[in-house]
């Protein structure tokens, strides 16, 4: 059984979910997802449709020997008989017994048009699907949900055929009947007021199916459960058909948070915003960062007014504490900020300073003037911070290798294929020295000659992967000829005092090699300063080891 008392979190990523443009799930993957959501606590995980589906079936046929769940129950997905069709013989209820799950549900539709053109069936022969269905799951020992599909827009139109869809349920035996408001275009105030209105007639357990068309799924849910719904539904990062389902993340941080129902365990509640991550490492679709409660932006400050003002109370730009949802609070550095941004950011990365020192000072206005340039250091925390550096040390942090001189050849082979060298001089310690490195363009080219130049003298830089780079053509500027800004993102194996595995480093330059060049050294350099990092910034410059 849940652990959620009397009130029911239903996930149907697996089903519902999947049907978000691009988002293609293999049986292996929708496995380790409901694991997943299992360890977050929720009471029930909608694995898909049985029958209609063959990677349905085959995910419940893999579930009853590998899936095992310590919190949720299973549900298996699917229609009531069809019409004319006796109950105990049609495939598709068979296919929902057959697939073993402890819970059913069934959709249904509630609205007559419905009925009429798309079932081409009568009303009365709708209720007799309904009822019998659900009769003949029940009596098999299976717990059924029945979600009413476009219960408000057929609450609308024929109020009194909607609600005899809901006694109908319930009187055969259905635990939950689901109002969905299947084409998202409701408001908050309808959905309450057709919630109660059901409630107060009928009497039965109510959840709630919300689409996002109106941009409302969340808050619409929110109604529906204050004016009496005891289940809700949703799918993780709002994935769905169209513009998405109900956020299911937000929705349980905001009834636990806002509405003090402890929806899920809450000490998982600190692995909502991991288990987000994740989950969009599985479906390869991310969350968007504004996402409340989870999302990277959630808890990001960027206005001058806002930095100064949480120096003094975080609570003062935020409605709750990110550490609740396993979030954290950041803070970017732009030219919209000022000291107080510099400040926090410097602190967030780990340095004790004070917004009244000259050095944020310098290093604010050091930030505004590369900005105005097209710098961009929002996202590029490690240039930022050899920024900050360099103005701790008062401009004379030396780094830890000299560039003498670099070039890059793209030129094409004899077998057809395109190929690019780079070559690079630098010096150690005073010790020149060169390398060459080939790869599939500028970068990676440029990338494989810093490391065959300087990992025999920096055993660190092995671990630095290149993951990613992006290049944006600067605003205001077109064509070939208009300057670049590159973001280039890494990995090195190794989390940072601000708790990050990865991070970024930004180049700007008229030449879209030269910008990257610039990015590539700061990413080195950034990697050689963690040998001295507890060292203050002003000591002697790291000696290289003797070639």
């Amino acid at each position: 059984m849940s652990e959620q008392g009397d009130f029911e979190l239903y996930d149907t990523t697996l089903r519902d979910g999947t049907q978000q443009e691009g988002l293609v799930l293999s049986v292996e993957d929708k496995l380790a997802v409901a694991r997943l959501l299992d360890g977050l606590g929720v009471g029930y995980i909608e694995g898909g449709w049985p029958g209609a589906v063959p990677k349905d079936t085959e995910f419940f046929r893999r579930a009853q020997s590998e899936l095992v769940l310590q919190h949720a129950e299973l549900a298996a997905f699917g229609a009531t008989r069809r019409a004319g069709v006796p109950v105990s013989v049609d495939p598709q209820v068979r296919a929902l017994l057959a697939a073993e799950t402890p819970v059913v549900t069934l959709v249904a539709k509630s609205h007559p048009a419905h009925v009429d053109r798309a079932l081409r069936t009568t009303l009365a022969e709708n209720l007799a699907m309904i009822g019998s269905t659900v009769r003949h799951l029940v009596r098999a020992g299976r717990t059924v949900f029945l979600d009413a599909e476009h219960y408000f827009d057929g609450h609308h139109a024929n109020r009194e055929y909607a609600l005899a869809v809901v006694r109908t349920a319930a009187e055969a035996g259905a635990s939950t009947v689901v109002l969905c408001d299947t084409n998202g275009g409701m408001l908050p105030d309808e959905i309450g007021t057709v919630v109660a209105d059901t409630l107060a007639l009928t009497g039965v357990p109510l959840g709630i199916h919300c689409h996002n068309d109106s941009g409302c799924a969340v808050a619409n849910t929110m109604a529906a459960v204050d004016a009496g719904a005891v289940h809700a539904q949703g799918t993780a990062h709002g994935y769905g058909e169209r513009c998405g389902n109900a956020n299911l993340f937000t929705v349980i941080a905001n009834l636990v948070l806002k509405r003090g129902r402890e929806v899920i365990p809450l000490e998982r509640l600190k692995h909502l915003t991991d288990t987000g991550r994740t989950l969009s490492e599985i479906t390869g679709v991310p969350g968007v960062p504004a996402d409340p409660y989870t999302g990277a932006s959630a808890f990001t400050h960027k206005a001058g007014l806002h930095a100064s003002a949480l120096r003094v109370d975080p609570g003062l730009y935020q409605h709750t504490n990110p550490a609740l949802f396993g979030n954290v609070m950041r803070t970017l550095v732009s030219d919209m900020g000022g000291r107080s941004s510099v400040e926090l950011k410097a602190r967030e990365l780990g340095y004790d300073v004070a917004a009244g020192d000259e050095t944020v000072a310098r290093a604010a206005a050091r930030v505004k003037e590369l900005e105005s340039r097209g710098y961009s250091f929002e996202t590029a925390d490690a240039s930022f911070e050899l920024l900050l550096r360099d103005e701790i040390a008062g401009g004379r942090e030396r780094r830890p290798f000299e560039v003498e001189e670099w070039s890059v050849g793209v030129g094409r082979r004899r077998n057809g294929d395109s190929g690019t060298e780079a070559h690079v001089r630098l010096r150690v310690d005073g010790v020149p020295l060169s390398a060459t490195g080939t790869g599939n363009g500028p970068l990676n080219a440029l990338d494989n000659a810093l490391h065959a130049a300087l990992d025999p003298f920096f055993p660190a830089l092995a671990r630095l992967v290149l993951t990613d780079y992006q290049v944006r053509l600067l605003s205001g500027q077109t064509g070939t000829d208009a300057a670049a800004r590159v973001l280039i993102s890494y990995r090195d194996g190794r989390e940072r005092p601000s708790g990050k595995t990865a991070w970024s480093t930004v180049g700007v330059d008229t030449n879209t090699v030269t910008a990257g060049w610039r990015a590539l050294l700061d990413a080195v350099h950034y990697v050689l300063l963690d040998q001295v990092r507890e060292q203050p910034a002003s000591a002697a410059p790291l000696a290289a080891p003797t070639p």
